[in-house]
Order: structure tokens, then sequence, then C-alpha cells
């Protein structure tokens, strides 16, 4: 057994590697311990911590301003939306610019994070185990793929493969592919896949999708979000949405592409250059939910029936903690692991959640809010509420979001980009000592 450190970071992608810088800057002793041999988690191609979902093609859908860390711009010559090893090039640079490498344990795996009777962590990697006063976990919630549930009726004997798995467009070349889901990996792998011409691809969606694209008027469109616009009652952010969207591409079920069921901000948008006009040249059909298979034929709820070769699953994914086994974070398969501000568990202290959000624009800027929080708290310059306090809080949080959203697991991790971000900023500057 170890000496006790301070702090323990788990995962050392986008969200690991801020929070490294956070707690350096704040004269915070840590260790980060990283399952592959490289930083940049879900964003490094073929990472060899059998984690990431990138794929060859990938190129990030939030533009590299909004994208870039707070004190660490993108350079100016990257395209504004830059190719994946783009991104992993700029995080390379992050860590050695700050000197955060030497603080980063590769090829280590956390295997098991107990809380002790005083209170401390005692963390077991597969090389020792060491105790800590506090531990921040920054694993990702994109690598552990989810399938519907309950499964369709019937057995599907063509190819099956789940998007976390896709990385080569000749993984559907010359197959006749039915995407499930119509979400931005869905999407991606439904064009490079039409592309190809090669065979037919079909979209299967219960509920359609409102497709926002990168660019409106020569300008990024998640730059016309800002502080001031997340202020404006939804219905009126609402309908300056659907009015820049009108103007942009007009109805996208001209497109046909279907009609989503619910409305804008209703629902996680998705983004895409490419879906409409794909879809408009009839290279990419749409199609109902699915109800049951037989063979390689596929039935769907509108009675229609289709042969395919592959199914390409992009349904999303299950967060999971398989180093913490105590039953307090067994989310049942539902994805709400109840946090304050969803980083805090209000009944383990020193225990932190990093970017576990699914934000209505880009997540790192946002776990660098997060990171700065916590180091403040780790360093007692910024105290918490009291456990009732965050339970009161959290369970606000819960009816605002059941509200708004349509009940998935998706959405139990949905922030708005701006009010959640400032929300952050004000709980340094409430809670300050």
């Amino acid at each position: 057994m170890s000496v006790q450190k301070k702090v323990c970071i788990i995962g050392a992608g986008s969200s690991g590697i801020t929070a490294a810088k956070a707690l350096k800057e704040h004269g915070i002793a840590f260790d980060c311990f990283e399952k592959g041999s490289q930083i940049g988690g879900n964003w490094r191609f073929n990472n060899d911590n059998g984690m990431s979902s990138a794929y060859r093609s990938l190129h990030i859908n939030t533009n590299r301003v909004v994208m870039a860390y707070s004190d660490y711009p993108m350079p100016d010559d990257y395209p504004m939306f830059p190719h994946h090893s783009n991104i992993i090039e700029y995080f390379d640079n992050y860590v050695d610019h700050f000197g955060l490498r030497p603080f980063i344990h590769f090829n280590t795996e956390v295997k098991d994070v107990v809380r002790k009777e005083d209170g401390t962590y005692s963390v077991t990697t597969d090389k020792e185990t060491s105790d800590y006063q506090s531990v921040i976990v920054a694993n990702g919630h994109h690598w552990n793929p989810r399938f519907p549930e309950p499964a369709f009726k019937g057995t599907f004997t063509g190819e099956v493969l789940h998007s976390h798995y896709y990385r080569e467009v000749e993984q559907v070349q010359g197959k006749n592919v039915l995407v499930v889901g119509i979400g931005n990996s869905a999407v991606d792998i439904a064009c490079e896949a039409a592309r190809t011409h090669s065979g037919k691809v079909v979209i299967s969606t219960r509920s359609g999708a409102h497709i926002i694209p990168n660019w409106i008027w020569s300008t990024p469109l998640d730059n016309l979000a800002s502080p001031l616009t997340s202020k404006l009652p939804l219905a009126i952010q609402r309908f300056l949405l659907k009015t820049t969207l009108w103007l942009a591409r007009g109805n996208q079920e001209d497109f046909g592409v279907p009609k989503p069921n619910r409305p804008l901000l209703k629902e996680h948008p998705t983004l895409s250059q490419d879906l409409l006009n794909i879809s408009g040249r009839g290279l990419i059909k749409y199609k109902p939910n699915i109800k049951e298979f037989k063979g390689k034929t596929v039935v769907f709820e509108d009675g229609t029936e289709q042969d395919f070769d592959l199914i390409v699953y992009a349904t999303g994914y299950k967060v999971t903690f398989p180093f913490l086994k105590n039953q307090a974070f067994d989310v049942s398969g539902n994805n709400d692991l109840r946090l304050y501000k969803k980083v805090v568990h209000p009944d383990f202290e020193n225990l932190f959640f990093l970017a576990l959000i699914q934000p209505l624009g880009a997540i790192m800027p946002l776990a660098e809010a997060q990171s700065k929080w916590i180091a403040k708290i780790l360093a007692k310059q910024v105290r918490l509420p009291n456990r009732e306090a965050m339970l009161k809080s959290i369970e606000e949080d819960k009816q605002a979001m059941a509200k708004r959203y349509n009940a998935s697991p998706r959405h139990t991790l949905q922030v708005d980009f701006h009010p959640y971000k400032q929300s952050i900023e004000k709980e340094i500057k409430r809670m300050s000592v």
C-alpha cells in the first residue's frame, strides 16, 4: 500500500487533461491514470485503450473556436470543423504546453475504487493499490454500446454492427445497409455509405430528428448561440432557430427527411451539412421503427419489408463505471446518475464526475469549467452546499429536464451550453470561502 496522495484522475481524454491542468495550477498533488498508451480518449482513432468510437472520416461538429479550451485556442490554420487528427494534435500540444504529461500514468487501468471508513478512497490499478483523498471520474460516456431494449422480435441473420465499432468505409461498401437511429453518428455513417453508390442505405427512426447544418450564411451555426439568446424564453429561442433553419435550408421533409414528432429544442438535434443534400438525391431513404426480423428481411412498423446485408445500430451508449462496484452507482441502464450540477455525488464526499453531460454545444469548455470548480473545492477556496440543498437542486433539475425533453437515457445528461457554464461559474463565485 502506497502513501496517501491528494487526487486520482481516471482517464486522460479531453476531460481528464483539463482536470489535470486545473489541479496543477492550484498546487494540488494528483495522479492521472490512462488505460491506453496515449492521451485523447474518444478522439484518438484506433486508441489502444479500446474505448474510442472515432472513425477514419470523423470531423468535429462544433466549430474549433467554441470547442477550444479558454486559454489555448486552436490554430488559425485548422479548418473550422477539424478532422480528428487535428483534434488529437491539439490535445497533445495542450498537454505538453502546460507540462501535464509527467503526471499521467499510461497503460494503467483502474480496476476498483472503494470508499474507506475515513472518507478516503482506495484505488486499485492493474499495477498497485494507493489511497487518495479524492477521485475525479473522467472515463467518458461514449464507449459502452447500447442496443435497443427490449430487443426487436425475431433474428437478423445478416451482419450486425454498433456504430461504436465503425472505423472504415469498407465496412459498409457494397452492402445494403440499415442504420438504426438518426443521431450524429447514424447520419455520418449513412452519408458515408450512400457516397459509395454501391447499395441501398435506409435510416430507421422512431421519431425523427431536426437536422441542423454546420454552416449558415458562411458562418458556423453554433456561433449564433450566445449567453444572451440562451436567456430568452424557450418559445422565442425555438422561433428564432426555426426561422434561421428555414432560411438556411427550407423544410427538411422537402429533401425526403421525415418531419420529427417533437418540436425544436425538445430533443437533442442532429448536426449534418450533408444529410439533406444526399437524401435529396435519393441516396438515403427512411423507414419507421423496426417491428421484427425474418432472417435478412426487416419488417417495419408501417408493414413494409426490405432485405439488408448489414444493420448498424447507432443507438447510443450506457453510462458505465466498471471500477465503481458499489450499488450507489448503479443507474439501472437509464443513465440517471443523480449528481449536483452533474458533477458531485451528494452522498460521497470528494468524488467528482467530469463531463458526464450531453450539451447543446461543445463539451470541452464545460469540462474545463467543471475542472476549475472541482480544483477550487479541493483547494478549499470554494465550498459545496449542504446535502439537503444539493438533493433539492438535483430534483429540480430532473423535473425541468422531464418537462422539456422526452424520457430517454440520452436526455438525462442533457444541458444547455451557456446556462450550464454560467451555473458552474456562479457556484464558484457564490460559494467562495
